[in-house]
C-alpha cells in the first residue's frame, strides 16, 4: 500500500480554477484577490482587519518588529518550531526559553515568571497543535508584567475560545497558511491585532516599507514616488496565494474542520486503553487539531516510531527543543520538562485526506507494536 502521510495539502479542482482566475486577470502579485482573501478573514474572524503575508514566519517577525527594540526579551516555549525563535532573534531581541506543562505542551507561566528581567517585553503562546489552554491567564499574566502578547496560532485557525474565534480577541493574534496548515494558501499567514498602530506598521513593513502602498497594491497600481521611514521587507502576500486561500477559507467549516475533528476524537477514543501511551486531553469540540501528538513512554518513543515507518505510516516529532540548537546556547539540562516530553512525543497521521481504513491502520499497528516485541524496551 501506499504510505500514509503525517500531513497533506488538501486541493482539488476548486483551487486550480481559482488559480486560473488569477492568471487570466495577468497580474499574479498582489492585488484586488489579497484584498478579497482578507476581508473574507475578517468577516470569519469577525474582526475588523486582517493583514495578509507571505508566510506564517513573516507574520511574526513583522508583528515583533512593529513593538519591539534591539535587546529587548520574549519569552517564549522551548518546545515550538524554530520559526518562532528566529522570528524573535530576527529583530535582534532575545528569545527566553521556557518550560512547558506536560499535560498541555503549552507555556508553563510558573515557569515564565521566574525568567522575568527589566528587558522582558512580550510574551509568546503558542497554540500547540491547535489547542490555546487558558488564554485569560496569558493575558492576566501579560497585564501583571505589563507585557505584549503576540499568539502564535499557527495551528489553531478556526479553533474556538470561550465561543469566540482565535484571533477576534487579543492583542496581536499570527496565523499560518502554509502547505500543511488547516487551511492553505500554498504558502502564507496573517496577522491580527486590537492596536491599530501595529496593523498600519505592518501593512507598510510587508510592501519594503513604502508608505501606503497597500492601497495602491489593492488597485493594480504601484507608488513611483513614496516615502520610507523604517526597515521593510518583502513580505506580502501574492494574488495567486490568495486565490487558493479564498477556496480554502469556503472548505474549512464544511470539509476540514469536521474531518480534523473526526479523525482526533476516533483516535482518542481508540488510544486511550492501550498502556504506554499518554494522551493530551482536548475538546474537539472546540479544537481544529493541526497534528495529533501522543506521548510514548518507557523510553519506546523511537522504538514504536521505527516500527510505524516500517509500516509505511508516516510519524513526525514535534518539536526539537530551540534551547537545544547551537544558535540558541545548546543549553541541554536547562529544561527538565521539556526535555523530557520531547522524548516522548510522537505525532501520527492526521489531515482531511485520511480514510477510515487509513485510520483503522494506525491504531492497528500500534496496538500489535505494544502486544509484540515491537513494545519491548
Amino acid at each position: 500500500m501506499e504510505n500514509i502521510k503525517l500531513s497533506k495539502s488538501i486541493v482539488g479542482e476548486e483551487e486550480k480554477r481559482a488559480l486560473a482566475e488569477v492568471i487570466d486577470e495577468s497580474y499574479l502579485g498582489m492585488g484586488q484577490f489579497t484584498k478579497k482573501f482578507e476581508d473574507k478573514l475578517a468577516r470569519y474572524l469577525g474582526v475588523k482587519e486582517v493583514i495578509c503575508v507571505n508566510s506564517g514566519t513573516s507574520a511574526l517577525h513583522l508583528s515583533l518588529m512593529s513593538i519591539l527594540k534591539p535587546g529587548d526579551e520574549v519569552l517564549v516555549q522551548s518546545l515550538t518550531f524554530v520559526a518562532c525563535y528566529q522570528a524573535i532573534s530576527a529583530c535582534f531581541a532575545i528569545p527566553i526559553s521556557c518550560e512547558i506543562d506536560p499535560k498541555t505542551c503549552l507555556i508553563d507561566l510558573n515557569d515564565a515568571k521566574k525568567r522575568i528581567t527589566n528587558k522582558t517585553k512580550a510574551i509568546m503562546p503558542v497554540h500547540y497543535a491547535g489547542r490555546v489552554g487558558d488564554l485569560d491567564k496569558i493575558y492576566d499574566f501579560a497585564r501583571e508584567y505589563k507585557l505584549r502578547v503576540i499568539e502564535d496560532a499557527s495551528h489553531s485557525f478556526g479553533t474556538t475560545y470561550k465561543g469566540k474565534k482565535v484571533g477576534s480577541i487579543g492583542d496581536i493574534v499570527c496565523f499560518s497558511f502554509d502547505g500543511i496548515k488547516n487551511i492553505t494558501c500554498g504558502e502564507g499567514g496573517a496577522i491580527v491585532s486590537q492596536d491599530n498602530s501595529v496593523l498600519e506598521y505592518i501593512k507598510d513593513a510587508r510592501l519594503l516599507g513604502i508608505h501606503k502602498d497597500t492601497q495602491k497594491r489593492y488597485q493594480g497600481l504601484r507608488s513611483w514616488k513614496f516615502d520610507v521611514s523604517h526597515q521593510g521587507y518583502r513580505y506580502h502576500m501574492s494574488n495567486l496565494f490568495a486565490a487558493i486561500g479564498l477556496v480554502q477559507l469556503d472548505r474549512l467549516e464544511a470539509e476540514f474542520k469536521p474531518a480534523r475533528q473526526r479523525i482526533a476524537k476516533y483516535y482518542q477514543k481508540m488510544l486511550r486503553p492501550i498502556k504506554g501511551i499518554l494522551l493530551f486531553e482536548d475538546d474537539y469540540e472546540q479544537t481544529i487539531p493541526h497534528i495529533f501528538p501522543i506521548r510514548v513512554l518507557d523510553g519506546k518513543r523511537d522504538l514504536l516510531r521505527e516500527y510505524l515507518m516500517d509500516s509505511g505510516i508516516e510519524c513526525g516529532i514535534h518539536y526539537y527543543p530551540n534551547h537545544l540548537l547551537t544558535y540558541y546556547g545548546n543549553l541541554k539540562g536547562k529544561l527538565p520538562v521539556t526535555e523530557k516530553i520531547y522524548n516522548q512525543l510522537l505525532s501520527i497521521p492526521l489531515h482531511p485526506g485520511l480514510t477510515e481504513e487509513d485510520r483503522e491502520y494506525i491504531i492497528e499497528n500500534i496496538r500489535k507494536f505494544f502486544e509484540t516485541t515491537g513494545g519491548k524496551k
